[in-house]
């Protein structure tokens, strides 16, 4: 699933990687123990790897986000108390736990950027844009989970804010096979360019 549109260069990009946490991935995590179908987001890893690995050889800054919670969950809101109250109930990525952490595969550094928020959209109530402006950026790649709800609702912030915007399509995952193909389809209509992890190998290596 690739595109006829300019690859991003690596002098004016950053790759935002969106929660890619063991509360999210790993089978013994919140979301594994609320009932989610955690082993669905998997095959996001190792493309997820891939891509930071090309961006760390092309010098491209890297943003980690996590979904982070109070341990009272009273920053939640209507998402967490009426649509997901599970989460809550299994002591969700709450901040400083090893449910919110990274996991490890990914090999964040103290280097990189780290975005903790509590909304889908790695934009709303973040200094995540002033960091883009920042860094000089005009182009961003989005990797991560899950692919309807937190890379969807920050692509489409990115690409309001005039980002160029980029979704690797093989390095998000999402809980079943029809949201993910939806999700696609409609970044990769208006809000996004879709390439591969193999077409960025052609820019960033």
């Amino acid at each position: 699933m690739g595109t006829t549109a300019t690859l991003p260069a690596p002098s004016q990009s950053t790759l935002i990687v969106v929660d890619m946490q063991n509360g999210f991935i790993s089978p013994k995590g919140s979301c594994a123990a609320a009932g989610f179908p955690v082993a669905e987001l998997a095959p996001s890893i190792d493309p997820c790897r891939i891509a930071i690995d090309f961006a760390r050889r092309a010098r491209v800054p890297i943003v980690f986000t996590r979904y982070t919670y109070r341990a009272d969950f009273r920053d939640g809101g209507f998402m967490l108390k009426e649509k997901f109250p599970m989460l809550a109930d299994a002591k969700a990525l709450v901040a400083g736990s090893w449910d919110q952490a990274l996991i490890d595969e990914l090999g964040a550094t103290d280097s990189d950027f780290l975005i903790d928020k509590n909304r889908p959209s790695a934009f709303y109530g973040t200094p995540l844009e002033s960091y883009l402006k920042g860094l000089g950026v005009e182009e961003v790649v989005v990797c991560g989970v899950t692919t309807q709800c937190c890379v969807e609702t920050t692509v489409r912030d990115a690409a309001q804010r005039d980002f160029r915007t980029f979704v690797l399509s093989d390095a998000v995952a999402e809980w079943n096979p029809e949201q993910q193909a939806a999700a696609l389809a409609t970044m990769g209509m208006l809000f996004a360019h879709l390439v591969t992890t193999h077409d960025l190998a052609t820019v960033w290596r």
